[in-house]
């Protein structure tokens, strides 16, 4: 994967922060064209910065519904932008319900392949929501992060997982300053997750991965 990431991507990466810290984190320094996404959003400055690199997208020209639950393909969609793996050429993985034709379709492919996502069977569902322990596992894996080697967190909720891996992939995120928590003992590994928290993952994990590291919002 990392022939794809420490590509390009690291310097869309450096654009990105240097862009920010110019503005002083403001969301005025980029375009935002999204009425439903405030400055005063703690996730704005992720949603804009990443949509203004063409990694995110809005569900429509005007509304990006920071609150609305992210699916399972959007995820793969923007983590595939972040990688830039959209041009790849990935065999098709036999999913029924990802055509050729779906906006989903490469991104899907090209994570498949790379061992990032999987589906359920012959079924992708891309359109099923996404929880944020899964999200763990697809930034992780995704971003070739350096898995934690302990199960133990500081989260309560994440502690009394039985699922070992799925423990060390959110430890993975600690470690890496990608996530704070929903609170400072909690990371609400089974929620849902919004697409507003979807954009601040995976700005902190670009940041996490690239020279200059700065972490936004509690996640």
């Amino acid at each position: 994967m990392k022939r794809y990431f420490y590509g390009s991507i690291l310097i869309a990466a450096f654009v990105i922060i240097s862009s920010v810290i110019g503005s002083s984190h403001s969301v005025q320094a980029a375009t935002n064209p999204f009425t439903d996404v405030k400055e005063t959003n703690s996730h704005a400055n992720a949603i804009v910065t990443l949509y203004n690199e063409g990694i995110i997208t809005g569900v429509t020209s005007k509304t990006y519904e920071p609150g609305k639950s992210a699916t399972r393909g959007d995820a793969a969609l923007y983590l595939a932008n972040a990688l830039n793996l959209q041009n790849s050429t990935a065999s098709n993985p036999g999913f029924k319900d990802v055509p050729t034709s779906s906006k989903y379709y490469k991104a899907i492919a090209a994570l498949n392949k790379a061992g990032v996502v999987n589906g359920y069977g012959d079924e992708f569902r891309p359109n099923a929501t996404l929880t944020r322990s899964q999200l763990a596992k697809m930034l992780t894996m995704g971003f070739e992060l350096e898995q934690s080697t302990t199960a133990k967190t500081k989260f309560t909720d994440v502690n009394k997982l039985t699922d070992t891996a799925t423990k060390k992939y959110i430890q993975t995120l600690v470690d890496y300053g990608i996530t704070k928590g929903t609170t400072a003992t909690t990371f609400s590994p089974n929620m849902k997750l919004t697409r507003a928290q979807l954009a601040t993952f995976l700005y902190n994990a670009i940041e996490a991965t690239s020279d200059d590291f700065i972490v936004i919002g509690v996640e």
